[in-house]
């Protein structure tokens, strides 16, 4: 079976955000796997060791972004592609990775593609669908279970704290929800491994893709940190003054009675 893992590279959910000249400052910071792709990655090498074939994961970013190739690889991943838009694409979003990735998927015959549900850093959950379309095949979002039977899939997806079981066949894409698994951490044998697995850098060039076809269709106007939360009020006295005072403060202050 022909896997492929779309993956990202996103600051640690550990890091404290920061910000500079308005944008966001990288300085220092470390940078993880997306964390729902992990589950990506975990799922494809479970469906490989079950169901033979090989599982490549992809990603559009800068050359930063080998270690995070490296760490899936050490998982248990057999071949890394990073497809290198520095030089090209100044400013990028959810169409532009899209546009980028389904060109190189194009003639790659993928059996199975899984994607993360959603970025930590974006949120936008565009790119997986957005694939798909572009490739003209089906998609199933926020799945928590899969089940591959030749052709014939069984999917398990979470629907807001209940679940929904579709049937479909593959080629599909499918986008990974907290839940699937466990990833797994990578293991020294592994790291060594890693080492001497296929690793492929390419550029837009090496796509036939030119600048203006994956330019951005949005554009981030201004990046800020939430406002701080003031602190809240302890009512004292007993229930009755309690309840009086509360009745005039949301009348008073927060104007919502």
């Amino acid at each position: 079976m022909n896997i492929y893992v779309l993956l990202k590279r996103t600051f640690d959910t550990e890091e404290k955000i920061t910000l500079v000249n308005g944008k966001i400052n990288e300085d220092g910071v470390e940078f993880i796997i997306n964390p729902y792709d992990e589950y990506a990655v975990e799922e494809a090498i479970q469906v490989r060791d079950a169901q033979g074939g090989e599982v490549t994961v992809v990603t559009v970013a800068n050359e930063f972004a080998e270690k995070q190739l490296r760490t899936a690889l050490a998982m248990g991943a057999d071949k890394a592609v990073l497809i290198n838009i520095e030089e090209d694409v100044a400013y990028g979003d959810p169409f532009t990775t899209a546009k980028i990735i389904s060109e190189y998927l194009k003639d790659k015959d993928a059996d199975l593609i899984i994607a993360g549900n959603v970025a930590i850093d974006g949120g936008s959950g565009q790119v997986g669908p957005r694939v798909a379309e572009l490739l003209n095949i089906p998609y199933i979002t926020t799945i928590t279970q899969l089940k591959i039977d030749g052709i014939n899939v069984s999917v398990t997806r979470d629907v807001e704290g209940d679940a929904e079981i579709i049937e479909t066949s593959l080629p599909l894409l499918v986008t990974a929800q907290q839940g699937l698994n466990e990833p797994r951490y990578p293991s020294l044998p592994g790291i060594m491994k890693a080492r001497k697995k296929p690793f492929e850098e390419l550029e837009l060039d090496d796509l036939d893709i030119e600048e203006a076809d994956v330019a951005a269709k949005t554009k981030t106007i201004e990046i800020f940190l939430p406002s701080k939360k003031e602190a809240g009020k302890v009512l004292s006295g007993d229930m009755s003054e309690q309840v009086k005072e509360l009745v005039q403060l949301l009348r008073a202050e927060a104007k919502v009675i």
